[in-house]
């Protein structure tokens, strides 16, 4: 039997379907809209990319200049230290060379990555060749 007080929660949009006002097909349609545009901001957001945690900078001044690769290449770095180092390779990684190309770039510092991570000091060293990088991507 019916009430005649007015429907609240989900009585009311139930109700609603039931009358006609709000069709089956149309609520069909508002979901389906609905779950695009948040897929499109997922798109969106999939698309952008992340900068980088440390600038080419700021890489150079605390790995290279700062000595904390050649401690870490010489074997007398603490844990610690050696995750400080994969952690700012891996941004140097993330970062565009602000001359040269791009995926010469990536191999390059993926390399030095891979070294940093192996605790091979020898292989570390030579990857970390400061010259050989600034002819080809240093910028002024």
């Amino acid at each position: 039997m019916l009430s005649s007080s007015p429907a609240t929660g989900p009585e009311r949009f139930f109700s609603t379907i039931k009358r006609g006002s709000l069709t089956c097909c149309g609520f069909v349609k508002t979901l389906t809209l609905a779950g695009l545009m948040f897929m499109g901001v997922g798109l969106v957001a999939l698309g952008e990319e992340e900068k980088p945690k440390f600038t080419i900078k700021q890489i150079m001044n605390k790995a290279m200049k700062g000595g904390l690769c050649t401690k870490v290449a010489s074997d007398k770095a603490s844990d610690a230290e050696k995750q400080e180092l994969i952690l700012l390779f891996t941004a140097l990684v993330a970062n565009t060379p602000p001359k040269g190309d791009a995926a010469d770039w990536k191999e390059k510092t993926t390399t030095l990555l891979a070294c940093a991570k192996s605790g091979d000091g020898a292989k570390l060293k030579k990857a970390a060749n400061c010259a050989a990088c600034h002819m080809l991507y240093k910028g002024k």
